[in-house]
């Protein structure tokens, strides 16, 4: 399995992540890139990349010129705006609002919308660049309790940060990993100057927008992720945890603008992983009183709470009173809320735990144009096998709609395809 394992020890920025996938490519695979940025329709923006070495470790650097002027400019003409203003030396200056600079229009999702409908890119990257920045506009809608569609971006809004975005996303299209793993995220500390003032770290909507990620602070003064890094990472990983066993291909470091005690690097890192196993937890819980309508029920429940597997069994309990196994295969994360929705929602007074190990095939979800239109097929493959399966929804839809047999439906789905 093709996988990408993103090592942010020193967190994460849109520009340190575009840097590092591009350091994964070949040299002449990286001009290419470039140039194929610098001409995808955000106006006035244009990509420079140079080599880099941060505590002996070379990388590169990437930055966005806007109307010819470096981001990096930009950023330290904001900081002496802030420094007059706030008389604070402390000055994050890669969080700050560009407006004050430069006049920097405030976007908002329209505007985000507007400037990724006219990019020339492939429909699904443009779908990612658009899922990114309506997660940064969920964070920050929450953060100010501010309806989304009234959200305003700032730091995030100008054409330097939709550039970063753009260019993750088409970076890893191009890259095209089967599975990306993030490690647990250095965010930093301390505080950060912003278009709504002294802000700590990590920022609110990063915060936000890190929920449910592991993340850990330090001793580094300074926001090492931000808003556009979380919001990028969160939209790729399939998982986050240590880096798996692998036959590591490539490695690409992306170095940040600023130095510290250690190395302001987001390292990417591609190559093969064997076909996925893991040990997972395996719930169980006996019932006798409940009827099959609550049964079912509860299995519902238990699958929207976030399990991988539930199923019931028939099961003779005391005094010849026949009952029901109910078991719940779910993640060790997740365990804990599986253990809360079954006792919520079945009539259980004891839950039991054992450890399962899961052999997993590589699963792939993609939309296949037919002559009775669009159908989605899931292909999973792994320990020497491949088989492919047509989505049941819209297999039925289909079957509704023509007053035919699924089977059939089915069979002239396979006909056409080969």
């Amino acid at each position: 399995m093709k996988t990408l394992y993103f090592d942010c020890q020193m967190g994460a920025a849109g520009d340190m992540l575009t840097a590092a996938l591009l350091d994964l490519l070949p040299a002449d695979q990286q001009q290419m890139m470039i140039d194929r940025l610098n001409h995808i329709g955000i106006d006035q923006v244009e990509w420079k990349v140079e080599n880099s070495i941060k505590c002996g470790i070379s990388g590169k650097h990437a930055d966005v010129l806007v109307g010819g002027v470096l981001e990096a400019d930009l950023l330290e003409e904001a900081s002496h705006h802030h420094h007059h203003d706030h008389h604070d030396e402390n000055v994050h200056d890669h969080d700050l609002d560009h407006d004050h600079a430069h006049g920097h229009h405030h976007y908002g999702m329209d505007d985000i919308t507007a400037i990724v409908e006219k990019l020339d890119a492939s429909d699904q990257v443009k779908e990612r660049v658009l899922r990114v920045y309506k997660r940064i506009a969920e964070a920050e809608s929450y953060v100010h309790q501010t309806p989304v569609d009234q959200i305003h971006f700032h730091e995030v809004g100008s054409k330097d940060a939709v550039a970063d975005v753009t260019a993750v996303c088409l970076l890893m299209e191009a890259i095209g990993p089967d599975q990306v793993i993030v490690s647990p995220i250095h965010v930093g500390s301390g505080h950060v100057h912003c278009a709504h003032g002294i802000l700590p770290v990590p920022a609110p909507a990063t915060a936000y927008i890190l929920k449910g990620v592991p993340i850990y602070g330090g001793q580094i003064q300074g926001e090492l992720c931000t808003p556009t890094g979380a919001a990028l990472l969160t939209e790729f990983a399939d998982k986050f945890g240590p880096m798996p066993v692998m036959k590591v291909e490539a490695i690409g470091y992306g170095c940040g603008n600023k130095d510290f005690e250690q190395a302001n690097v987001v390292r990417a890192m591609l190559g093969q992983t064997e076909d996925d196993t893991g040990v997972v937890p395996e719930l169980s819980l006996n019932v006798d009183d409940m009827t099959a309508e609550e049964i079912g029920f509860a299995v519902e429940q238990l699958f929207k709470a976030g399990a991988y597997e539930v199923y019931t069994v028939p099961i003779m309990m005391k005094k010849s009173r026949p009952g029901t196994l109910i078991r719940i295969i779910c993640s060790e994360e997740n365990k804990l809320d599986m253990v809360r929705c079954a006792y919520k929602y079945t009539t259980t007074i004891g839950i039991r735990e054992t450890t399962t190990h899961r052999y997993t095939l590589e699963r792939k979800e993609e939309t296949v144009e037919t002559s009775m239109g669009p159908v989605r097929r899931k292909t999973s493959k792994g320990y020497g096998t491949e088989v492919s399966k047509w989505e049941y929804d819209d297999v039925a839809k289909l079957a509704d709609a023509r007053k035919e047999s699924i089977r059939r439906i089915r069979r002239q789905l396979d006909r056409e395809q080969g």
